[in-house]
């Protein structure tokens, strides 16, 4: 019997244990209070830009500025080409374009036409690629005549370029592909445009 009546009483110890454990668990617990007032708010997160909603299936040009394939002209590079274009005269692969220009001529993140719009590889920042902005058509589209993008040595002109941005401040690029009549599956990173001097005023930053 008294085994018995000690077995219960630890029963009823651990039965309160439990029970005192599920109210402390299930319990609000008291705001914290700092200087008399109650703790405040956490601090909303700041909205995230969404991605523009942008119109990929619409032809960007019309008959008189079909993007088109130079064949008669020699093969180029696209660093020399652009270098012949825009006269702006730096030397070297395109990787190399966008430090050399520091402090030689104006750089920005606008696009203006005669300007080299500069590009990193596709996921490779050891490669890089220019071109020539030949025309502004919208805030978010432009056209440019460039050497070798099909990695033909090729020069094609009047190819549309779109700005897919989520700040729309042409950071990231799609590129119009000729030979499938589409834009490129592929969003590549810009690194900016370089200006020759005297072509627009106040574009850096």
């Amino acid at each position: 019997m008294k085994r018995s009546k000690r077995t219960v009483g630890i029963w009823a110890v651990i039965a309160g244990l439990i029970a005192l454990a599920f109210s402390a668990c299930s319990s609000t617990p008291s705001p914290i209070v700092y200087a008399n007032r109650a703790s405040p708010p956490l601090a909303a997160a700041a909205p995230r830009l969404a991605a523009p909603l942008l119109d990929l299936t619409t032809t960007p040009f019309d008959v008189g500025t079909a993007p088109r394939i130079l064949y008669d002209l020699p093969p180029s590079e696209c660093a020399p080409y652009a270098r012949e274009q825009s006269g702006i005269q730096i030397r070297g692969d395109a990787v190399t374009w966008w430090a050399q220009a520091d402090g030689l001529y104006p750089r920005s993140s606008r696009p203006a036409e005669g300007s080299i719009l500069v590009l990193r590889g596709w996921q490779d920042d050891r490669r890089g690629h220019v071109a020539v902005v030949k025309a502004i058509v919208s805030s978010r589209l432009i056209r440019v005549d460039q050497a070798n993008w099909l990695h033909g040595g090729e020069v094609s002109v009047d190819v549309p370029v779109i700005d897919v941005s989520a700040g729309n401040d042409w950071s990231e690029v799609r590129v119009w592909h000729i030979p499938g009549g589409y834009w490129g599956g592929r969003a590549y990173q810009a690194q900016g445009f370089i200006h020759p001097i005297g072509l627009v005023a106040g574009l850096n930053g």
